[in-house]
């Protein structure tokens, strides 16, 4: 895919690590066009703003309008937090999803090129391609809050909490 193209990092590494989440990530992040991108400002302060997130050649892309505050921001300080569009009302469309990692800009013409045609998007634009560190579903599961989570790191667990005092519970 061009100058940033390592399959250990990307969104298809995560994707053959866990195959199922990234399915429902996927899915999740398909069921609305618009999603919430938080940034480092160069004071260290977040930034929120809104983005469209998009699944291609097996990667998570982010596209974005030239010096836009947030390429900006990710062209300094490549730490980001992508959050799915919760949707209407408090149900969530099946959980919320957020998506946690490095934003690496790709510059490759062929690669940009690529993406933009294929996505319709407008040029020019910066390219960020996803390198998950943290992947976390969240969902209410009865009278309890479920938290899914695959980090880079460390194995995936699912912890399940009540609302009451008791501690949260690992499935194994």
């Amino acid at each position: 895919m061009g100058d940033t193209d390592d399959p250990t990092t990307g969104w298809s590494a995560f994707e053959t690590a866990e195959p199922g989440l990234a399915a429902t990530v996927r899915e999740r992040f398909g069921q609305y066009t618009h999603h919430a991108l938080a940034t480092v400002r160069k004071d260290g302060s977040p930034r929120l703003s809104g983005i469209e997130a998009d699944f291609r050649f097996g990667e998570l892309w982010l596209g974005m309008m030239p010096n836009s505050r947030k390429a900006l921001d990710l062209r300094r300080d490549p730490r980001f937090a992508l959050l799915a569009n919760p949707g209407a009302g408090t149900d969530m469309g099946g959980g919320d999803v957020r998506v946690s990692g490095r934003a690496v800009e790709v510059t490759d013409p062929a690669t940009v090129d690529r993406y933009a045609t294929e996505a319709g998007a407008p040029r020019p634009l910066h390219l960020f391609r996803v390198e998950p560190t943290e992947v976390v579903r969240t969902w209410v599961d009865g009278d309890e809050i479920v938290l899914h989570t695959w980090t880079a790191t460390g194995p995936t667990r699912v912890l399940r909490r009540g609302n009451d005092e008791s501690p949260p519970r690992e499935d194994m």
